[in-house]
């Protein structure tokens, strides 16, 4: 089975045609009704991204994501963790989709449509050449009431108060550690919380499992850890659900500067800089969140798979 593997700023996935017979390998036959072939099952897909995804015994990846025909769009993503849930979406994911389409032949324009399972998002690619150098995409309204996030409050006072306005210093416990987070989703869950110390001091290994499956989130929760160093920067490390830490996270950029600028930490366009690189984000408070970093092609591949 061919697969391509690329990179947004140390987010690295692998992706797969998935819109013709090609994405079958050699010695699997090739059904007339391709929704009947294996690989479209939910849950091969599932197992292919925990095996694909490892970074010892397979290919190694943040996710798996599958290019795909959409009846609205120009094309469709679908992306798979490590761990073989199904994410709703993925800024850098969405950026690798982009230049892969437009490398490869996939797609004549610049400017995409991708749907994905929170809707429909927009890419737009900027050339150097020929090679598809940085991507901007539109990752849609931030969402706040916690039925959208979605979060299951405990108190009335605080369900009360997030009708009426974004949750911005939320309380949340987990063992002995107590964190101030702000709650909101971009088509995936995200609490983000705010320290004055370098972000590397955090045991994000050991907070960010408990965060994520803590039972305020019933879909689990993607974890940022933040620490503003200007109006423009903030510097910030992610605990992806489904995944872990990650070297960046595109939607969990975009969660940060959301919720720095309902604190008013920082202006409507401001850079996030993670492990991996940094990702710049705008938003004018009203509409959609803007993200834009660069995009490489790291390799490309014939997975060899066993037969069953």
């Amino acid at each position: 089975m061919k697969f391509s593997k690329f990179q947004a700023t140390g987010n690295d996935f692998i992706l797969i045609d998935d819109r013709a017979p090609s994405c079958l390998s050699e010695g699997e036959k090739r059904p007339k009704n391709l929704a009947q072939s294996k690989l479209r099952e939910e849950s091969h897909w599932a197992k292919l991204a925990q095996t694909m995804c490892d970074r010892h015994f397979g290919v190694g990846a943040d996710g798996l994501i599958l290019v795909q025909n959409s009846s609205y769009c120009d094309l469709k993503m679908r992306i798979f963790n490590p761990d073989g849930s199904e994410a709703e979406t993925c800024g850098n994911g969405l950026r690798c989709l982009a230049k892969y389409a437009i490398e490869k032949g996939v797609v004549s324009t610049t400017n995409l449509r991708i749907e994905t399972l929170s809707g429909m998002r927009q890419a737009k690619a900027y050339m150097l050449g020929n090679k598809v150098s940085r991507v901007e995409v539109s990752m849609g309204t931030p969402q706040f009431q916690p039925e959208q996030i979605p979060v299951t409050l405990t108190t009335d006072a605080v369900a009360s108060e997030a009708k009426q306005s974004p949750v911005i210093t939320y309380q949340l416990t987990t063992n002995s550690y107590q964190l101030s987070v702000s709650l909101l989703s971009m088509g995936n869950p995200h609490a983000v919380s705010f320290v004055s110390e370098p972000v590397v001091n955090f045991p994000l290994a050991e907070v960010g499992p408990k965060v994520e499956r803590h039972p305020l989130f019933p879909q689990r929760t993607n974890f940022e850890i933040a620490r503003v160093l200007s109006r423009g920067k903030i510097e910030a490390r992610v605990w992806e659900r489904g995944v872990g830490e990650t070297l960046a996270c595109g939607s969990g950029a975009c969660a940060i500067a959301v919720a720095a600028q309902l604190h008013n930490y920082v202006g409507d366009i401001v850079d996030i800089i993670l492990p991996g690189g940094t990702l710049t984000i705008s938003w004018d408070r009203v509409g959609e969140v803007l993200l834009t970093g660069p995009v490489e092609e790291v390799f490309t591949g014939e997975y060899l798979t066993k037969g069953e």
